[in-house]
């Protein structure tokens, strides 16, 4: 294993990188490696085993598709770092934009991206730490580039790819460049400008603001009109009891 510090002036210079070929998951590694690393450090596989999503569900990977995760320390609290997915959200747009439509492309609450209604990427935040700080954030990153994997034909975001979509051929270790790099323009804006401006451009890309949707908790089902995301990047939904702000649930449509 190897740590890169960049390629041809494209990889953002405060960043580092990794790139593994076959490991259990990329979360996982970032775990690991976390208490030898000195940067923010991405580290990107080639071939996943164990890869895992939301609620511990299985992530499939086909090799030409992105796992990718940003592992760093970044003095925030609990609640700062998990605003962190909507910077997340907002870099991938931006690099999913070079290779296709953005008009096609949309930001699902809490942190999937959708192409032409299909989910072609998905976010994962994990954290360590017990005091008013975490000791490190992990931000994971599954994009389909190449491949949509297959689940049930009636799943309500069915998975779809860049390329299935008509997107341009690009390979993963060069979308990683793109991301990494919106990323940190992100991140710049988040310590500039505050969350607010990242909300703001959040919510410009925001699928179904205005429109009713549902959101599902784990103790109930709410059904509103999707009028923002709040400070803190929850969920507000216009109800037929007034507004109602929810911190954790999936969202359907």
């Amino acid at each position: 294993m190897s740590i890169e510090h960049g390629e041809d002036g494209l990889w953002p210079e405060a960043y580092d990188r990794i790139v593994l070929d076959r490991i259990d998951s990329t979360m996982a590694a970032a775990a690991r490696l976390i208490p030898t690393l000195d940067r923010p450090t991405w580290i990107m596989a080639r071939h996943q085993t164990a890869a895992r999503g939301r609620q511990g569900r299985a992530w499939i990977a086909p090799a030409g598709n992105l796992s990718a995760t940003l592992i760093f320390r970044p003095q925030a609290s609990p609640a700062e770092a998990a605003r962190r997915s909507f910077c997340a959200a907002n870099a991938l747009l931006e690099s999913l934009a070079i290779y296709v439509d953005r008009d096609a492309l949309a930001l699902k609450w809490p942190n999937d991206v959708l192409l032409k209604g299909g989910k072609v990427a998905g976010i994962l935040l994990e954290s360590a730490g017990g005091g008013a700080f975490v000791d490190w954030l992990a931000i994971g990153i599954g994009v389909n580039l190449a491949h949509a994997p297959k689940l049930a034909e009636d799943h309500p975001f069915p998975p779809v790819s860049l390329r299935g979509q008509g997107g341009d051929a690009v390979r993963p270790e060069e979308f990683l460049n793109v991301l990494a790099t919106n990323y940190a323009t992100q991140e710049g804006k988040l310590e500039r400008l505050g969350f607010d401006r990242i909300r703001e451009d959040w919510l410009e890309h925001a699928a179904r603001l205005g429109e009713k949707i549902t959101a599902r908790t784990g103790k109930e089902v709410v059904r509103g009109l999707f009028d923002t995301i709040d400070k803190d990047g929850n969920l507000v939904l216009i109800t037929g009891t007034g507004p109602r702000t929810i911190p954790a649930a999936e969202v359907f449509f």
